[in-house]
């Protein structure tokens, strides 16, 4: 049986590149994304690229728990081991604690923070049955670099880099690895309307080798973080 990777936030940007990486090392792929017509074409476009893959998914919000909850009950009713799950669904709002809308700081929470926790706490119970698996988080340099705008985006991938070395420190001993991954300036749907040149950025494709080569060093060793900048620094 083919290996499975499960990914939130799938079907667009660092999402789908990693997505698309895995599969054609031969992973089968587990995914959720809130827009349906997204997952739709999302599957034509994998099933024409990777025929004999498989690719499932579901609607999912996870800035509502209990949409969480359920994506984890349609992930174990698969019965099949999770060998790789990715927590990588998120977004950003731009703001200052001193300024930004009410509510803001719950919704980056949320989105960023609490929808790895519990899909975490969902499916890890087969990994430590079977001491295996490898959980990536996606924070960002905004993990470990203060922004003036960033606000409660800051805070909250602050909180998943902790909550990753948390993880890290718990699971070491049952075999399963786990990876913060913290990138720069990713061309992606974020940063659409930007006055910048393309080259400026990094390639989603770039940030996803960097994750398939952690997840392919033996089992001896753990790549714990993955910092990767555009050549020229952060923006």
């Amino acid at each position: 049986m083919s290996k499975l990777i499960v990914i939130t936030g799938g079907t667009k940007g660092i999402g789908r590149a990693i997505l698309w990486k895995f599969a054609g090392q031969g992973f089968d792929g587990v995914t959720c994304a809130r827009n349906e017509q997204d997952l739709q074409g999302f599957q034509a476009q994998f099933e024409a690229s990777f025929p004999d893959r498989r690719l499932y998914w579901q609607k999912a919000d996870v800035t509502d728990r209990q949409q969480v909850e359920l994506f984890a009950g349609f992930v174990r009713k698969l019965n099949r081991p999770v060998d790789v799950l990715v927590n990588n669904a998120g977004y950003f709002l731009p703001g200052q604690i001193g300024n930004e809308p009410e509510g803001t700081l719950e919704s980056m929470l949320s989105a960023n923070l609490s929808s790895a926790y519990h899909l975490t706490r969902a499916l890890l119970p087969p990994m430590l049955e079977q001491k295996n698996g490898h959980i990536f988080n996606m924070c960002s340099t905004a993990s470990i670099m203060a922004y003036t705008n960033g606000g409660s985006y800051c805070i909250s991938k602050f909180a998943l880099y902790g909550m990753t070395k948390v993880l890290r420190a718990e699971l070491m001993r049952h075999d399963i690895r786990v990876t913060a991954i913290l990138p720069g300036a990713t061309l992606t749907a974020s940063w659409e309307g930007v006055d910048l040149p393309p080259e400026r950025f990094m390639k989603p494709e770039d940030v996803a080798e960097s994750v398939y080569s952690a997840y392919a060093v033996s089992r001896h060793s753990v790549v714990e973080e993955i910092l990767i900048r555009p050549q020229l620094g952060d923006l």
